[in-house]
């Protein structure tokens, strides 16, 4: 019998959970590790900002649903990981042994390198669930008296589709309430032009994004590093082709949501020689640590190479089909190597984003993810928020039944209309 620990509840934890129940069978011992009991589905936490949705909606207690499929859960976080020993710790001392560590943590949020971000300090957060309802409530104050407000990312961010989503959310929502004249909104990135998104563009979504934050009145600045955040402005140095300082900007801003940068959690960051200088996991073309072959990760916490070298810089994002694809070839090389058979599956990093901009949505698929590409698609209409929306409904209910469906090649793309696309060959 095999004893597989997988650290992280969250969409490729879960997933992982899930997937390596049903292709390893009972006979194997799988424990989830995950910081509190409750999975979220963050996709949704821009809603959960503006209060378009509750945080019950996005969550659910993780425990009895595991249990249904034989998967133990412990709620603690984990402390120290003693790769050379395979053993596990958990914050109130517990050793968990393992033959196999997947490691789906997700990312420690980096606020603490620009001076007053963060939701302890002087800006707000979606990047988890408690942050978005903690947003809402600010929210809730900041709508009845409403000034200026700043939306963006700082420099070293991958995860540029909640700060597009939640700038154009909010928009719409203070449309909605009738005071959208009475709130100046500026988004500010370190991408060279907005629709980057730490991909060097998909198709024309430059083009898509500022035709859409003309039609919203969102100013932007490119090239921005975020330097200061106070109480009542964010402070942006605007730097040129070459990365040379081209103008400082202070912006006003009564509520501010800026995306941090993202490093590896502290307990895997400490494992020598498992990680990058950020705190990534290193991994090979199967999924697994060179180092420690027995150690496997997907998502967030992996390390990838930005995309291409920008004046600010701008990392890589991982998107919910890149970690799909992820898990599936992590199950099947943990499933090979059980059986003595030597791990051959690749994933396919693709990139698929469905990000909603509260009235109407933006599609965009890169196959692969890093430029040559073999297929380049951007679209954008109501039918991308209709779809997202279902999409969650979908993705809440396989936390809840266990399904392995793989969703974006069975669902996701054919709703896109270009089902085809999940057998594209490689380059």
């Amino acid at each position: 019998m095999a004893k597989i620990i997988v650290l992280g509840a969250g969409i490729g934890g879960m997933t992982a959970a899930y997937e390596l129940r049903a292709g390893l069978g009972r006979e194997h011992a799988i424990t989830v590790v995950g910081d509190g009991p409750r999975f979220s589905f963050t996709p949704s936490n821009p809603w959960v900002g503006i209060g378009w949705r509750k945080v019950g909606d996005v969550q659910l207690e993780v425990k009895p649903y595991l249990a249904r499929k034989n998967i133990d859960f412990v709620d603690e976080p984990a402390t120290e990981i003693r790769a050379a020993q395979n053993l596990l710790l958990t914050r109130s001392g517990k050793e968990l042994a393992y033959d196999y560590l997947v490691i789906c943590t997700g990312p420690k949020l980096a606020f603490d390198e620009i001076p007053g971000l963060g939701p302890d300090k002087h800006s707000f957060s979606i990047c988890t669930t408690p942050h978005a309802d903690a947003t809402w409530h600010a929210y809730q104050e900041f709508v009845k008296d409403p000034g200026p407000v700043v939306v963006g990312a700082a420099a070293g961010t991958s995860c540029f589709g909640p700060a597009y989503e939640f700038a154009t959310i909010i928009e719409t929502d203070l449309r909605k309430r009738k005071i959208r004249d009475r709130v100046p909104i500026t988004y500010v990135t370190p991408e060279p032009y907005v629709g980057h998104m730490g991909l060097g563009g998909v198709g024309d979504s430059k083009g898509l994004i500022e035709a859409e934050f003309r039609q919203r009145h969102i100013k932007w600045i490119c090239n921005a590093k975020v330097v200061e955040v106070t109480a009542t402005e964010v402070v942006v140095n605007e730097l040129d082709a070459k990365g040379q300082l081209l103008q400082e900007h202070r912006i006003p801003s009564k509520f501010s949501m800026v995306m941090p940068a993202f490093k590896g959690v502290d307990a895997v960051a400490a494992v020598d020689g498992l990680c990058n200088p950020r705190g990534f996991v290193l991994i090979d073309k199967h999924q697994r640590n060179p180092k420690y072959p027995n150690i496997f990760a997907a998502g967030v916490c992996v390390a990838i190479p930005p995309v291409e070298v920008t004046p600010v810089p701008t990392g890589a994002p991982k998107t919910g089909y890149m970690i799909e694809s992820m898990v599936g070839a992590i199950v099947h090389n943990i499933a090979s190597e059980i059986t003595g058979q030597p791990a051959d599956q690749v994933a396919t990093w693709n990139a698929i984003c469905l990000a909603d901009m509260g009235d109407t949505g933006a599609a965009f698929v890169a196959l692969p993810q890093i430029p040559p590409r073999n297929v380049t698609w951007a679209k954008v209409g109501k039918w991308v928020h209709l779809a997202k929306v279902a999409f969650e409904k979908y993705f809440m209910n396989k936390m809840k039944t266990g399904n392995t469906d793989p969703i974006y090649e069975k669902y996701v793309l054919k709703a896109l209309g270009i089902e085809r696309l999940k057998n594209t060959p490689k380059p």
